[in-house]
């Protein structure tokens, strides 16, 4: 058993009576008998055990329950010397034979009996089967040494059983005979914890249940021990069993001892480790912590702390770093941060618009983007970006508080104002005169956010839009070429106030995991011409791994009620819905279910393969939008897809090239970035 040496045994020392009185001095005759000096053994195990608890040494603390076995060597200085009456001590005088071996003397044994501390017999004749059965050396006709007779006491301590052992020599007319006098431990009457304000009540009343009405044994209590403290090991807490004491009338008390946190402060460094001055104020930083003053210290906690810290954008680096505190039970936090030398910059990218699938650069998009992410040491996001592709345009300003001061539930606030021009094409295609069709959104709103339980967050916001069609010389236009209504109030323009709500569930939070997105759109028409609408749309998706393999499934779904702009309506098909088709080529409708089967695998490295199968139908509400512009362009309806692809990983996420077949027996090539909506 592994030694503990942040163990202190304090004993209690008892007085022990010989197993008879000696005689009056006139029987005494002048034998020169002095039993063997390693008799004179002196052992008295803990009753009471403590132990060093410091917090700060958590990190690098291997706890070893207490090894109640590893007794300092016993070193006799002394004889133990019985008389006994005239015939008994002659008979045992001539008897007696001593033997050297090894430098070590020996005695011959004639007896081993075990006694309580008065010498009596033992009421429970368990507890001295238990004692004798251990023994070893301590036989009868043995000749023992010193040391033979000090490993077998603690080969009786060792059984857990005993508080303390005395080997005694008795001179008798058979020869000698040692007598163990052991104290057995009290039986197990109940239990008084202190300290314990973490660890449940059920883990402690489990743990000593079975022992209730039974003599207490050490090894018990070790196996215990191990148990308390594997319970906070488990959790990263800092905590550990200090001590248990043994009381009157079987009564066990047991100290533990838990280290709070008394004080958590922010240090700025630099990379060297340096002190510096921080940008970030430092309230700013603490209430992203879940670990509070008074807590017990968990690293699990800390741990999720550093990285909630990283994930505000404008750290480098995060520790925390654990100090005793003055009271010895409790330790100050400090964590040490290394800010990134600008909150701000100048950032530029590209990426693929769905919407365009004809022409030189089809779908490509130019980005540039003037952003701080720290204003006044907040951790406020300010953003200015612009983006421009073959038709698309975007101009947006963007200003979010990702946790609104004062508020206790990690409510963020987006203010958002943009004015974008997306390609038509996904509703009303192409137009057969080759002209192009874009569609026109001034947009501005404020949305607040906020998680209301464990992989749940719920979104709510009010956006105004005003939205129109335009020609390709950017003049507006009202109908398509097919005369199909381009906006839902017949002017050249619609304008509505959107009342938003939506909840999101992410399953392990990883790019990919399962999640479900639920959102609802409400038109309120606080003027009589603004639009009056009722929008729900519904996503889910489910990732199994069978193996190196994994299987996605998703569905995809939504409805559209009152009068909304026929651009509005959902588009179905293309390289995120139903692959084989163009982009919103199986239909368009105030309703769509979309479904896909994935079997995604390794090949090489970061390359993975696919096999996919996708349908859409918009249920037949496609001639139920304004003008039915999916029936003016022929449009199934309802369409699948199949196919196989390839995935490579990069930082702009997955990188999908794929080719698919549609049921019309027209294949396709899809290229993506990222993740299947």
């Amino acid at each position: 058993m592994p030694q503990n040496d942040d163990v202190r045994f304090t004993t209690i020392p008892l007085n022990l009576k010989p197993l008879h009185p000696p005689p009056p001095p006139h029987h005494h005759h002048h034998l020169k008998f002095n039993p063997p000096n390693f008799l004179k053994i002196k052992f008295n195990p803990p009753n009471i055990l403590k132990f060093n608890f410091n917090p700060c040494n958590f990190l690098k603390f291997n706890f070893n329950p207490p090894n109640f076995f590893n007794f300092p060597n016993l070193v006799p200085n002394q004889f133990v010397s019985i008389s006994q009456s005239n015939n008994e001590a002659e008979t045992v005088a001539l008897s007696t034979q001593t033997t050297k071996s090894g430098g070590e003397e020996r005695v011959l044994i004639s007896e081993v009996w075990v006694r309580n501390k008065d010498g009596e017999e033992l009421e429970r004749k368990d507890l001295e089967g238990e004692a004798l059965n251990v023994l070893k050396a301590c036989r009868p006709s043995n000749a023992l040494t010193s040391r033979e007779v000090q490993e077998d006491v603690h080969r009786i301590m060792a059984t857990g059983y005993f508080c303390s052992c005395f080997p005694v020599a008795v001179d008798t007319r058979d020869g000698i005979r040692i007598v163990f006098q052991v104290e057995p431990n009290q039986e197990f009457q109940g239990l008084v914890c202190e300290g314990a304000n973490v660890l449940p009540t059920k883990f402690i009343e489990d743990a000593f249940r079975s022992g209730y009405g039974k003599v207490v044994n050490i090894r018990r209590l070790d196996d215990i021990i191990s148990s308390i403290n594997g319970w906070y090991m488990e959790r990263g807490l800092f905590g550990m069993v200090s001590g248990i004491e043994i009381l009157s009338g079987g009564m066990i008390r047991l100290q533990v001892s838990e280290a709070e946190v008394n004080d958590i402060a922010i240090r700025f460094v630099d990379k060297t480790g340096e002190p510096t001055v921080g940008k970030t104020r430092p309230e700013t930083i603490l209430r992203q912590l879940t670990t509070k003053k008074g807590q017990v210290y968990s690293m699990l906690q800390g741990k999720r702390d550093v990285d909630t810290v990283l994930t505000m954008g404008i750290m480098d680096d995060v520790s925390i770093i654990p100090q005793p505190a003055g009271d010895n039970s409790k330790v100050d936090l400090t964590m040490n941060v290394v800010e990134r030398k600008s909150g701000g910059g100048i950032s530029a990218g590209g990426g693929i618009s769905s919407g365009i699938t004809s022409g030189p650069l089809a779908g490509l998009i130019g980005s540039c983007a003037i952003y701080h992410k720290n204003l006044f040491g907040r951790n406020q996001k300010l953003n200015l970006s612009l983006e421009r592709g073959q038709i698309d345009s975007l101009f947006r300003v963007n200003y979010t508080d990702p946790w609104i001061e004062g508020d206790d539930k990690r409510t963020s606030r987006t203010i958002m104002v943009q004015n974008s021009r997306t390609p038509g094409t996904l509703v009303h295609g192409n137009q057969p005169d080759n002209s192009s069709l874009t569609i026109g959104r001034i947009t501005g709103g404020i949305e607040f956010s906020r998680p209301f339980r464990p992989k749940w967050s719920g979104t709510t916001g009010l956006t105004f839009q005003r939205a129109g069609a335009r020609d390709d010389k950017g003049n507006p236009i009202i109908r398509d070429f097919f005369s199909s209504p381009l906006t839902a109030s017949g002017n050249t323009h619609d304008d509505m106030l959107i009342a938003k709500l939506e909840t999101v569930y992410t399953g392990s939070g990883e790019p990919g995991s399962s999640m479900f997105v639920f959102n609802m759109d409400q038109g309120i028409p606080l003027l009589p011409e603004w639009l009056v609408f009722n929008r729900v749309n519904a996503r889910c998706r489910k990732v199994m791994n069978i193996g190196p393999a994994s299987i996605l499934l998703s569905l995809n779904g939504g409805h559209v009620l009152g009068n909304f702009p026929p651009h509005e309506a959902f588009a179905i098909g293309g390289t995120n819905s139903v692959r084989g088709y163009e982009e919103g080529a199986v239909g368009s409708g105030r309703s769509y279910v979309v479904g896909c089967g994935e079997i995604s695998f390794p090949l090489i490295g970061p390359v993975e393969g696919a096999i996919f199968s996708d349908y859409g139908t918009d249920l037949g509400s496609g001639p139920t939008v304004p003008g039915d512009p999916a029936g003016a362009r022929l449009k199934p309806g309802s369409g699948y897809g199949y196919g196989i692809g390839i995935r490579v990983d990069s930082p702009l996420g997955p990188l999908r090239l794929e080719y698919a077949l549609n049921d019309q027996k027209t294949g396709r090539f899809h290229f993506g970035v990222g993740l299947r909506n």
